[in-house]
């Protein structure tokens, strides 16, 4: 488990995402590293909670809806999420 988030005091906003991997790696390891670089320069980032055995839970902190936004419309973490569907996750979903 990875836990290194340090929110401020609320009110901030958290997305979760929950996945099942496919078996064999397909080169998931790397993006997430990545990704993980990253998110972290993003505005608005706060921080993150990752957990993987069977089910993958990751929980990631941001200060607004916006910045929420603008990840998902990043064009790596795009590509990366549409490689996720394809090619790494039997099953993923998102919560706000």
């Amino acid at each position: 488990m990875k836990m290194n988030a340090k929110t401020p005091q609320p009110p901030y906003y958290a997305v979760i995402f929950t996945s099942i991997l496919k078996d064999g790696d397909k080169g998931y390891e790397q993006i997430s590293n990545d990704l993980e670089k990253l998110v972290r320069i993003q505005p608005g980032f706060l921080g993150f909670e990752l957990a993987r055995e069977e089910t993958g839970i990751t929980v990631s902190y941001w200060k607004d809806l916006e910045s929420i936004q603008n990840w998902k419309e990043n064009s790596v973490h795009s590509i990366a999420f549409e490689n996720g569907r394809k090619n790494w996750y039997e099953t993923g979903h998102f919560r706000l």
